[in-house]
């Protein structure tokens, strides 16, 4: 679990950090930026799930498809939300909206809530119950202060679980399914980070970027790695819970930028952060009940098997 545990928090770490490092590839623009990430990203993913034994997961997916060709179709639609959602990540902190693609990650992990309970039947706890409201109350005041929650909000946090549902559904939440959704994404990506009359005349006057792309490329696709091997070692309420580190991270980044949060915000983002600590309170509870649980039978089937004297 350790393991995971470290592997969970250098993920969030990563995408934090990349979340900032797009400032750093001047002059290239957002969709420039996911262009070349997603272009490279797959050669290195390609060499990992060859060399970690995972390539099975790909071939699974090849297989599907020979006997299934329509499979195509949801394999493009999942492909699309996914590299809607990493252009939106690139272009966010570059053009002023990283408050809210990170407001957008606080309010995931709650519509994944409301999609569990009235799309899957999930039971919520009573705490569960009291961040639902809290979360609304966030978003009120924003549609009351702003007239409309933004777009880079609604796409985060409406984009995402549907690319989650999806996966789920495919029975591709896997690396094999994140390599044919970075494969399939090539043909865009390419346009943006190539088709651009200048492309070769950016990296003329700036030679940096070769080395920063690079590493843009290793950080991206150790931090996608990383999140997806931790999702395996960790329980999932374990791993829900440390998913919320990588919001708040990307808030220090957009205040780093300059990023304010305006007075009238203020009462969007404390009840949307008040329903977060929540879960996270109700996600421990939870832990704790369960190792508790799993302690008392581990210490019951031991006095079980100790012989009694005749």
């Amino acid at each position: 679990m350790f393991k995971g545990v470290v592997l969970s928090i250098a993920s969030s770490c990563l995408f934090a950090t990349l979340y900032y490092y797009a400032t750093l590839l001047s002059p290239l623009n957002g969709e420039e930026i996911f262009g070349w990430r997603m272009v490279l990203m797959l050669p290195c993913i390609t060499v990992f799930l060859i060399f970690s034994g995972e390539w099975r997961h790909v071939n699974s997916i090849w297989q599907r498809l020979s006997r299934k060709p329509q499979l195509l179709v949801m394999l493009c639609l999942s492909s699309a939300l996914l590299g809607t959602q990493q252009w939106l990540f690139m272009w966010a902190p570059l053009n002023g909206h990283g408050l809210d693609v990170s407001l957008g990650y606080f309010l995931l992990p709650l519509v994944m809530l409301m999609i569990g309970r009235f799309f899957y039947n999930d039971r919520l706890t009573s705490m569960q119950k009291i961040a639902a409201i809290f979360a609304a109350m966030g978003a009120v005041n924003e549609l009351y202060q702003v007239g409309h929650i933004s777009w880079p909000t609604l796409l985060v946090a409406l984009g995402f679980p549907l690319y989650f549902v999806l996966r789920r559904k495919l029975a591709t939440a896997h690396l094999g399914g994140l390599w044919f959704d970075i494969l399939l994404t090539l043909p865009a990506a390419a346009y943006f980070a190539m088709g651009n009359e200048t492309a070769t005349d950016i990296f003329v006057q700036a030679p940096s970027l070769y080395f920063l792309l690079a590493l843009l490329a290793i950080m991206s696709s150790a931090a996608f790695m990383s999140y997806t091997v931790a999702g395996k070692l960790l329980p999932f309420s374990l791993f829900g819970l440390l998913g919320y580190v990588e919001p708040v991270l990307m808030v220090v980044v957009a205040l780093a930028l300059g990023e304010q949060i305006g007075a009238g915000q203020w009462m969007t983002y404390i009840p949307i952060w008040t329903a977060v600590a929540l879960l996270v309170i109700d996600g421990a509870r939870y832990l704790w009940r369960t190792r508790r649980l799993v302690g008392s039978q581990s210490i019951r089937s031991v006095k079980g098997n100790i012989p009694t004297a005749a």
